[in-house]
């Protein structure tokens, strides 16, 4: 892929567990990026404190103010979660809530990626929260792989091609949207 020019990109894993199939998706897409593209995979979502609206104010934790800071100076943001009990994974969805006030997501571009075994209802809930959140998710550069631990091989690599082709378009379709 080519730019005309660099793009910071910032990436969310909705799993913490460093080799989750939705860290090997987004170091894949890392190495995919344009020549030139700053990618980062954050990797605090565990030090982000449970929102508080009475901490929500001008001086919020130091953790909040680093993620609304990386999230607001991103020029497009990628999420690539499981779901949870069918649903959106906590941590996940406690760093989306303390972007609410910030408005670091307003009008950014974004992907959402939902890999799971199911992952129907995640997907569909994070659709919500990131229209609520009035981030730009365009239906092109959503994907659901659903099973995805079938579609990897051991060393997190992906096996099978109609998940590398959704990848690919949906990851075209976003570096197109900035």
């Amino acid at each position: 892929m080519q730019s005309s020019s660099a793009k910071n990109i910032l990436a969310i894993s909705g799993s913490l567990r460093a080799g989750s199939s939705n860290h090997a998706i987004l170091n894949y897409l890392g190495k995919i990026a344009p020549a030139g593209t700053s990618y980062t995979i954050y990797d605090g979502l565990s030090q982000i404190p449970h929102f508080d609206p009475g901490l929500d104010n001008d001086n919020p934790p130091e953790t909040v103010t680093a993620f609304r800071k990386l999230t607001a100076e991103a020029d497009g943001l990628i999420i690539c979660t499981p779901e949870y009990a069918y649903g959106v994974p906590g941590t996940l969805k406690n760093a989306l809530d303390w972007t609410v006030s910030s408005g670091s997501l307003s009008e950014k571009p974004l992907a959402l990626i939902t890999a799971s075994t199911g992952g129907e209802n995640a997907h569909a809930a994070l659709l919500l929260i990131l229209t609520a959140l009035n981030a730009k998710v365009a239906k092109d550069t959503t994907v659901l792989i659903s099973f995805i631990r079938s579609k990897m091989d051991g060393n997190g690599d992906i096996t099978d091609g109609e998940t590398v082709k959704g990848l690919m378009k949906a990851f075209k379709a976003f570096f197109s949207s900035l």
